[in-house]
């Protein structure tokens, strides 16, 4: 039944791709109520990312009755958040947490009951404790500038590249306003500057090798004005991190290589320059039986080369 309810799901998700595209909000009324009376799951959401096409459609539509219906049902799946991992009897579960404390708390069906409150609740307060980091920050003003609505759409869109918006809760509408809105406080204008700050913004959060970086700044743990000024070091994932680490490592090795502890001689001819002003250092960096590798380094243009 599962394999055929995400089949289904799917069908609708690309219907509303392609009505999203087109801007053209036709039918989507009736696709919605279909999805209304699917019995959804954080699984399913999850696999069939139909969470990104039912927004979609809302930003489209301008219909009231698709737009009321569309935040109705994201409304309702980021209720299953709040569910514990283990609970199959959700409406039974939500009796459990308002009713009152029984007299008789010491039946295992008490104990059961406490421990199911107990997870709720604290899934309830990781999911509040993360929206409560994105709403500490002001809300963004709205514009009427076209380059700046456009930069907000985009960096909305980045940050719902992922299944991670859906998860979490977050306003990606609003997170991608207030990113907007500081990048546009520190350049007073929408110049090229601007444009390519917001361009490396949306790059890195759609980076599919990237997710972390997007994660952190749906939960709240980066704000929108720490990200509107991050560097590209700074954004960019922890392979790539360690990968530049290695990279200027190795230049700083061979430079000290080059000049420090080498040999002063006139037998090289350097490539830039064509000075004979050289200096030269031999390592071992192949196997035993080979011969050693000779980096040279210019004493005039510092230029530095390998000579094998």
């Amino acid at each position: 039944m599962g394999k055929r309810e995400e089949e289904e799901i799917i069908r609708i998700a690309k219907k509303m791709d392609k009505m999203a595209q087109k801007k053209n909000g036709s039918g989507a009324l009736d696709l919605l109520k279909e999805l209304r009376s699917v019995p959804m799951t954080l699984e399913l959401l999850q696999s069939t990312r139909i969470g990104m096409s039912v927004n979609a459609i809302r930003k489209q539509s301008t219909d009231e009755e698709v737009t009321s219906l569309a935040k109705s049902l994201i409304k309702s799946w980021k209720k299953l958040l709040d569910e514990p991992a283990s609970g199959d009897k959700p409406s039974e579960d939500k009796r459990k947490e308002t009713a009152p404390a029984s007299p008789s708390q010491g039946s295992p069906e008490a104990k059961e009951e406490s421990s199911s409150s107990n997870s709720s609740g604290k899934s309830e307060h990781a999911d509040v404790s993360a929206n409560s980091l994105i709403n500490t920050f002001p809300r963004a003003p709205g514009t009427s500038d076209s380059i700046r609505i456009k930069c907000r759409e985009m960096l909305s869109n980045a940050l719902q590249a992922g299944d991670d918006n859906i998860a979490i809760g977050a306003d990606c509408d609003e997170l991608g306003a207030q990113i907007e809105e500081c990048i546009f406080q520190e350049f007073k204008n929408t110049d090229m500057k601007y444009k390519n700050r917001v361009r490396s913004r949306i790059s890195n959060l759609k980076d599919m090798k990237n997710p972390n970086l997007r994660k952190t700044v749906l939960c709240g743990s980066v704000t929108p004005e720490r990200m509107a000024k991050m560097t590209a070091e700074e954004m960019a994932s922890d392979e790539l991190k360690e990968m530049r680490k290695n990279l200027t490592k190795e230049a700083v090795r061979d430079h000290q290589m080059a000049t420090t502890g080498g040999t002063q001689t006139d037998l090289f001819t350097c490539g830039k320059c064509k000075g004979k002003a050289c200096t030269y250092t031999q390592v071992q960096t192949r196997s035993a039986d080979e011969p050693m590798t000779t980096f040279v380094f210019c004493n005039d243009c510092g230029n530095r080369w390998k000579f094998c």
